[in-house]
């Protein structure tokens, strides 16, 4: 017998006509748990083909998505605080659109206009080309990667000729780029565009979840600034990374999963091996 899938707004669920239904039953600490509902606190795919939704009809298991915090674009006089003068740059490295948006929208609030001989390292080619909204599009100019890190180094390493960068970034952001600048001695500076805030969030919500998975420390943050008092009691927490596993502990919290590990490089893989029974 096939397995129906039921879709909605919300997540993916396999329908309770099949003869998988019954959720999976794990031993903790003594105690049997069933995970019904797991909840990613990052915006949800575009489209289905993605390995939560995998992850989901494998273990009939919903899997919902709400990220905790989001990104608000800085006023001028916010970003004038931070002593940066576009015009003194003439390198960009951009890893989103949105940064795009705002880097832009702030230009023409400080009134900088960029120069055309302006050079523009791009993480996708998506990026590169959502340029065009704001600059006479060149390719000799423009250079983007494959998505990757490694794929946005390596344009830099091939076409930089000496130039000036500048990183329109949030105010918590990962330093990969800045520590390859930094190690390659470029000339560089980090401009925050961005402010991370926290997500109102309502815990008659939170607790319809048997597992929430953090992946930045900003997200662990702001579930504790909504509920100071936060009692964990059955829930389940996964974190990926150091940084955010450590901000987890330092919250007061009993960390179940751990993400990247030997034996599950991805938090799909250990959601897999903890829904498999696995991990206790």
């Amino acid at each position: 017998m096939k397995l129906m899938v039921e879709k909605n707004t919300r997540g993916i669920n396999l329908s309770p006509n099949s003869p998988q239904s019954q959720s999976k039953t794990f031993n903790s600490n003594s105690h049997k748990i069933k995970i019904k509902a797991i909840l990613i606190t990052q915006p949800k795919p575009e489209t289905d083909k993605n390995p939560y939704f995998d992850l989901a009809r494998k273990h009939n298991v919903v899997v919902e998505f709400k990220p905790f915090i989001h990104l608000e674009g800085i006023t001028a006089k916010e970003f004038r605080k931070q002593k940066i003068n576009p015009i003194d740059y003439n390198a960009l490295i951009f890893t989103s659109r949105s940064a795009v948006d705002q880097y832009f929208k702030l230009c023409d609030e400080l009134r900088v206009k960029m120069s055309p001989d302006a050079k523009y390292y791009c993480m996708t080619e998506s990026i590169a080309l959502y340029l065009q909204k704001y600059i006479l599009f060149r390719k000799r100019k423009v250079f983007f990667g494959d998505g990757t890190f490694q794929g946005l180094t390596e344009i830099i390493e091939k076409h930089r000729d000496g130039e000036k960068f500048l990183i329109p970034c949030s105010d918590i952001h990962k330093a990969d780029i800045s520590d390859f600048l930094r190690k390659k001695k470029y000339e560089f500076a980090e401009g925050i565009i961005f402010k991370t805030v926290p997500v109102e969030l309502i815990e008659q919500e939170i607790r319809k979840y048997d597992l929430i998975v953090f992946f930045t420390p900003s997200g662990v943050t702001a579930l504790k600034q909504n509920f100071p008092d936060f009692q964990q009691k059955a829930l389940r927490l996964g974190a990926f990374g150091p940084l955010t596993t450590q901000a987890v502990l330092n919250a007061g919290l009993q960390l179940n999963i751990q993400a990247p590990a030997p034996a599950a490089p991805s938090m799909t893989m250990a959601l897999d091996n903890y829904l498999s029974g696995n991990i206790h």
